[in-house]
């Protein structure tokens, strides 16, 4: 095994038994139950704090660190976003009878968190938790105007003969995006297939996520600015849900703990 695998596997070890324990472990029980020497184990576990996959506490005991907290916090967040969304995602459905999406920004492009299915034999296929080409789906051009995405610089996939590849003519339709208040997709994520979409907006003005519709184009094709209308008014109100949710929780932040007592690893000597 190459020293490089295995610093990284009794890295892991370590994190794991922090990770897993009840309670915050110290570094004495940490060389015992692992075996692992007291010159390695220090130094493995200084890199994982400097990392932020651990932290100390005011004794100096490690646990899991701000990282995990973060990716906890994130991804609760989308739950939340999922479960208040879901009238407004049922309503779309039967409205239009065709699939209804969310999606947010991660990574730099567009994943769907929730979806209702089309109601018809053939609508479009299950998109949650795909990534999709935020360049030529409606969802992720709502993303690009509002600025929850980095515009492209370079020439753009092209994914059919309708999509958009170059970053100028995608920032010309952005602008009629901003102004109508909702993205038109049109057979240039796959052909036939067509799309809506538009922004929810989260407490300080910022879009976080956005409402979609889409189908085949032979049947939505007539109905784009009435469905259009119908996002954006669903869209806002659910960022009126999300507001009144703020105001009512009202969360306290907390300062990390465990950051003012940044006691060194012991080394042997």
């Amino acid at each position: 095994m190459s020293s490089g695998t295995q610093s990284l596997d009794r890295a892991a070890e370590l994190l794991t038994l922090i990770v897993r324990a009840e309670e915050p472990i110290t570094y004495t029980k940490i060389v015992d139950q692992t075996g692992i020497a007291r010159s390695t184990a220090s130094r493995l576990l200084q890199g994982l704090e400097r990392n932020g996959l651990l932290e100390r506490d005011r004794d100096g005991a490690f646990r899991g660190g701000a990282l995990f907290a973060h990716y906890a916090t994130r991804f609760d967040r989308v739950e939340a976003l999922v479960v208040a969304a879901q009238p407004s995602l049922e309503r779309l459905a039967e409205e239009t009878g065709e699939t209804v999406n969310m999606a947010v920004a991660r990574g730099g492009t567009v994943v769907q968190v929730s979806q209702i299915d089309s109601s018809f034999m053939l609508g479009a296929m299950n998109w949650v938790g795909l990534d999709v080409p935020p360049h030529c789906s409606a969802l992720g051009k709502v993303m690009y105007a509002f600025g929850a995405l980095t515009l492209p610089k370079g020439p753009l996939e092209q994914l059919t003969p309708n999509t958009i590849t170059e970053p100028k003519t995608l920032e010309n339709e952005l602008r009629v995006v901003r102004k109508q208040g909702f993205a038109i997709t049109h057979g240039e994520l796959e052909e036939g297939l067509d799309g809506l979409a538009a922004p929810v907006l989260g407490a300080e003005g910022q879009v976080f996520a956005a409402l979609g519709v889409s189908g085949p184009a032979f049947r939505i094709e007539e109905s784009l600015d009435k469905i259009g209308e119908l996002l954006v008014a669903e869209s806002e109100r659910l960022t009126k849900v999300l507001a009144r949710r703020v105001q009512k929780s009202k969360p306290h932040q907390s300062a990390l703990i465990g950051q003012s007592s940044r006691k060194e690893v012991p080394h042997d000597s």
